[in-house]
Parts: C-alpha cells; sequence; structure tokens
C-alpha cells in the first residue's frame, strides 16, 4: 500500500482541508503530495552528470492550493502558510509577482515561491495569485529532502491546476532550475527525480546524463531486511559554503582533465592529471562512486545484499574521506550501526549533517537503534531519530 493511501495520510488531508479554510475563507482546489527521499547510493554524483540510486520514502510533503479569481482582491498576490510549528494561526507570507526575485523571499516560503518563478519564466506559461497551505512530516535539515519534496508538490498541483502538460523530467529540470537560480542552492537533479519518478518497493538509477531512469526492485522483505534512518539532529543546508566548495572542485578537475564532466572518467589512473591534491581526491570520489552504484544496481538485481552493504560503506569511507563531507555525529552513527550488526551503512544527502543510513534484518532494528544511541550519548551528543523507511510512490494528487 502507498502512504498516499495510508490512514494517516488521510487523516492529514482531512485536517489539511479544514486548517486552508480556516486561514483563507475558502475551500482549497485539491490537496497534492510528494514525497521525501533516501539515497541509497550515489553521492554528489548527480551535478557531475553520473549515477544515483535514491528511492521516495513514506514521509511527505502535502500541498494544499487555491487558484484566485477575479472575485479575490488581491488576486495576483501569492499567499504561503505552513503547519509546521504554527499553532492555530500560522502567519501567511504574501509575496506579489514584483517581489518574485530571486534571493528575495526568506525562509521556507522561497521554495514554493521559486517553483512559480521558474515556472513563469517558461513560454506562453503566466501564472496567477494563489493560496497554498503546507504540512511536511519530512524532517527538516536531516538529508531527506523536504525542500525538495515541498517544491515537487508544489510544481505537480500547478501542472495539474493549470493543466500545463508538464513531463516528469521537465518538472525535475523547473525545480532544480528553481533551487539553483532563485533559493541559490547549486543542488543537482537527483532530489527532484526521486520525488517525482520513484516506484513503491524499488529504487530509482537515474542516469542524471540522459535523464533515462529504471525501476530497480529493492528485495528487502525476501530478506527480511529494512532501511534504517538515523537522524542525527545536526541540519544541513545546500546553500552554505560547503556545498558549493565540492561543486567547484569537481569543475575544477574536469576542466584538468579536459572533460565536459567527471562523468566522462571512468578510470582512476586518469586522475594523476589533476596536479591540485584536493580536486583529485573530490574526483576520486565520484569516478568512485559511479562504479559503486552500477554494482549496486547489479546486487540488488541478484538479490545479494551482503554485496549491497559492502557497497555502501565503502561509500561512506569515500564521502568521509575523499570528499570530506561526512561529520563526527555521522560517522559515529555508521560505525555504531555497523558494530551492532548492519549489514551496511553510510551517510546520506548532501553532508555536514543530516542522517545516515544502515541496511539491516529487521529482527536487529532495535538492537541497532540501542547502540546507536548509546554511542551518542557516550560522545555527548543530542539524541538521534531513528526510523525506518518503505520505498514509497513517487509525486501526485493526494
Amino acid at each position: 500500500m502507498s502512504i498516499s493511501d495510508s490512514k494517516e495520510t488521510t487523516q492529514r488531508m482531512a485536517a489539511l482541508h479544514q486548517k486552508f479554510a480556516k486561514i483563507y475563507g475558502h475551500q482549497p482546489e485539491g490537496i497534492w503530495r510528494a514525497p521525501g527521499r533516501v539515497n541509497l547510493i550515489g553521492e554528489h554524483t548527480d551535478y557531475n552528470m553520473g549515477f544515483v540510486l535514491p528511492f521516495a520514502i513514506d514521509k511527505n510533503a502535502l500541498v494544499a492550493v487555491r487558484r484566485k479569481t477575479q472575485l479575490d482582491a488581491d488576486r495576483q498576490t501569492l499567499d504561503f502558510a505552513s503547519t509546521y510549528g504554527s499553532g492555530e494561526h500560522p502567519p501567511i507570507t504574501s509575496i506579489t509577482f514584483d517581489e518574485l526575485v530571486p534571493r528575495a523571499v526568506p525562509g521556507w516560503a522561497a521554495y514554493p515561491a521559486a517553483v512559480l518563478w521558474a515556472l513563469n519564466q517558461l513560454e506562453g506559461v503566466e501564472l496567477g495569485g494563489i493560496q497554498l497551505l503546507v504540512d511536511s512530516d519530512v524532517p527538516v535539515g536531516s538529508g531527506l529532502s523536504s525542500s525538495h519534496a515541498l517544491e515537487v508538490a508544489t510544481i505537480v498541483a500547478l501542472d495539474d491546476l493549470y493543466e500545463l502538460g508538464l513531463s516528469k523530467v521537465q518538472m525535475a529540470q523547473l525545480t532544480q532550475r528553481a533551487e539553483n537560480e532563485f533559493v541559490g542552492a547549486p543542488t543537482g537533479i537527483m532530489d527532484q527525480s526521486a520525488s517525482l519518478m520513484s516506484h513503491a518497493q524499488h529504487a530509482l538509477f537515474l542516469d542524471c546524463r540522459s535523464m533515462e531512469t529504471q525501476a530497480v526492485p529493492l528485495p528487502l522483505a525476501q530478506h527480511d531486511a529494512v532501511v534504517l534512518v538515523m537522524d542525527t539532529r545536526v541540519e544541513h543546508s545546500h546553500v552554505d559554503g560547503g556545498y558549493a566548495a565540492r561543486r567547484a572542485s569537481c569543475e575544477q578537475a574536469a576542466a584538468a582533465l579536459e572533460v565536459q564532466s567527471l562523468r566522462e572518467v571512468t578510470v582512476v589512473a586518469e586522475l594523476e592529471a589533476i596536479e591540485d591534491p584536493v580536486a583529485k581526491r573530490r574526483a576520486m570520489h565520484i569516478v568512485t562512486e559511479n562504479r559503486r552504484v552500477l554494482d549496486t544496481v547489479f546486487a540488488l538485481r541478484e538479490g545479494d545484499l551482503d554485496a549491497v552493504g559492502k557497497l555502501l560503506y565503502q561509500s561512506h569511507e569515500s564521502m568521509r574521506d575523499d570528499y570530506e563531507i561526512s561529520s563526527e555525529e555521522l560517522d559515529v552513527a555508521v560505525e555504531a550501526a555497523m558494530a551492532a550488526g548492519a549489514i551496511g551503512a553510510r551517510m546520506t544527502g548532501g553532508g555536514f549533517g543530516g542522517s545516515a543510513i544502515a541496511l539491516i534484518k529487521r529482527e536487529h532494528i532495535d538492537k541497532v537503534s540501542q547502540a546507536v544511541r548509546e554511542a551518542f550519548d557516550q560522545a555527548g551528543y543530542v539524541e538521534p531519530a531513528i526510523f525506518t523507511v518503505i520505498a514509497d510512490e513517487g509525486a501526485g494528487k493526494a
């Protein structure tokens, strides 16, 4: 069963309808959903035109939307509100189209505003004012792509309401543009694609150069295994300098090798031509990570979870040592999970905080969870949030 059919989501939708009417004085025209994602493997390879293997999860952003009409006095104004931490009377962020300028919209409202901005750049598309209310259970700053879930839910809603006829690839590209140019985060295209294109009980094998996708079965049930998320509660941000610096190093490495992207490099020995030691290490991660994604796809199709586990841990070592995007908390989570019997573990997401994942047998959920909590307590860290996730369907009308 998809999360979109669950009792919990049905209850959230009913509450969202009621709150929307209370805030705006009208019923929404509909509710749309978009899931967060876990990246099983393939980190920072997306903006290097490489391979990624994420899957949508059973935590999602819901947006209730209504288009304003001629009867609305402020019919050209964009109104955004959120149920998150706002009590009974959430504040409304109101923006005119003249104020829809890159980097000018503060806080979370920048994400739906960015989508409207990107759509308005399309020839022949002219959107009017809307009212939007979001409810999300994707943990913010956890590396599970809460911002992209909000962007995708917004673009799916607007595509339906305005009958734009956009393909999933076009929506992924537009939300990437929104994130890059309006919000100012130099992200790749993986997160949006996972939220849009995933299938239940499958990972999404995505070639970020061609945008070709394949649904790869996740044989977890057959092996009585689960994916455990360990949210360190150390929030990360794609807008900060660390993410941009990694991307710049990759571009520097590609230029040194005289290739358009590191996707074109498949032999590690070729990296010896890079003189800068930092750029060489960054490129080493990308080249070896692309290979690990391909090997993980093969192992999943063979039903070899032990091989998958080894690849996950190798990926973490590469992100820790070559790409240097892990953190002490992420390393502690991974090592504690492995010591407690995880098949494999790695940090997931952009890094510098967020979450790690562990592939474990279902019978070891309590054991691994307790081991990670104890390790965090001994290190003096804030208690992590630990939960399992299900590979769910991509975005759509709720």
